[in-house]
């Protein structure tokens, strides 16, 4: 199935999901089984032998990854840093070079950082939205990917897909765009020249915080043939209980979207209008400086809002604690709102960088609830 012949809500239903050739189901049972019998040797029965190198639920799950990102080969792991890893080290080679985002995932730079680094791998830290710094940090030849994110966490700046895609590729090398903020229900990376899209499955796809997982979603066969060896090589696969909850989690994901685009619309509206709020960092805002970028290739702006808080640090924390509907919790993209504090959470592993995060911020990760029942709990959070 692809977006040629179906609809995103369509394809996120339906692909990986014929009903079951024996029984009728309608849902992809779980294969819960680390072997398979084969019928002779060197024969295995439809391919699969051992579940590390394949397991039937999670290629239902693969397949429909692929389709709702228009990609030719995704493939599923453990978590979104077991997939970042196995992708750098499938491209990428002791004395290479790679262009990060300035204000990446805490947990992206921290595997940059003290992990890549010590095998060998070179990084520049860069803000993608100026493409002129992007250029100038490019080392022809040993350079081999950019890696982006847009909307970055937590600051939710924008990159030009499109622009980014072209610079990588004149100088030979890959873009690499951390979808996970955005969904393929709101960008489609890929189709504006990404080489590979990254997800934390973990996230909207999933969900209903339920589930850890990751993602990668490929271009093209080739890539995505090199990436399936090394994911085998390397072994941080996806469960296939964990690829089923992901996979029912995906089907409703269309739905899920436009109630947190609605419901962050309304927050986003709220805040700039408190006074103990000094900014609010949403793409939507015709005052984001990335808000045109955005609107040329997003569907809608998102669930994720940051705002910075008027009283620093100390006000900031003291908001995080008192909300009692917004969850203090790190992750995002469940159905209930979560807030957290991340220079002290999720960005902690960035102190004393340069892309250590603001003090005084605040990030949201807009749920599906009664919206007016999440403004009341800010107004009391927010004093």
């Amino acid at each position: 199935m692809t977006a040629n012949d179906y609809g995103f809500d369509t394809l996120a239903i339906h692909a990986g999901s014929d009903p079951d050739p024996r029984t009728g189901a309608v849902v992809p049972p779980i294969y819960q089984t680390s072997t398979y019998a084969q019928d002779a040797v060197g024969s295995p029965r439809l391919g699969y032998e051992y579940s590390r190198s394949g397991n039937p639920t999670r290629d239902a799950l693969q397949e429909c990854l692929a389709a709702i990102e228009g990609g030719r080969r995704a493939l599923a792991f453990a978590s979104g840093l077991a997939a970042e890893d196995t992708l750098i080290r499938a491209v990428c080679r002791p004395g290479d070079h790679v262009v990060i985002p300035g204000d990446a995932y805490g947990g992206t730079y921290r595997l940059f950082a003290k992990v890549a680094e010590n095998w060998g791998l070179d990084w520049t830290a860069v803000p993608l939205d100026d493409l002129d710094q992007v250029r100038a940090a490019f080392r022809p030849g040993v350079t081999k990917m950019i890696w982006a994110e847009t909307p970055t966490n937590p600051l939710l700046n924008i990159a030009d897909i499109a622009a980014l895609a072209g610079l990588a590729h004149e100088y030979d090398g890959l873009l690499v765009v951390d979808n996970t903020f955005a969904s393929p229900y709101l960008q489609q990376p890929l189709a504006l020249g990404a080489d590979v899209v990254v997800h934390s499955t973990t996230k909207y796809l999933g969900g209903h915080s339920d589930v850890v997982g990751g993602a990668l979603v490929t271009a093209t066969d080739d890539l995505g043939e090199q990436l399936a060896f090394f994911q085998n090589a390397m072994g941080a696969v996806n469960g296939p209980f964990d690829a089923w909850l992901t996979l029912r989690g995906v089907k409703t994901l269309g739905v899920r979207m436009e109630r947190h685009c609605d419901n962050a619309e309304r927050i986003v509206g709220y805040l700039r209008e408190h006074k103990a709020v000094s900014q609010v960092l949403y793409p939507g805002l015709e005052t984001h400086p990335g808000h045109e970028i955005a609107a040329k290739q997003m569907q809608r702006f998102g669930g994720m809002v940051s705002f910075r808080a008027a009283g620093g640090k100390e006000k900031a924390i003291e908001i995080c604690n008192r909300t009692k509907l917004f969850v203090l919790a790190e992750s995002l993209g469940g159905i209930e709102s979560l807030i957290e504090h991340p220079g002290q959470m999720t960005h902690l592993s960035a102190a004393g960088s340069a892309l250590e995060v603001p003090a005084d911020l605040v990030r949201l990760s807009v749920g599906i609830e009664t919206v007016d029942d999440l403004l009341a709990d800010l107004e009391q959070a927010l004093g």
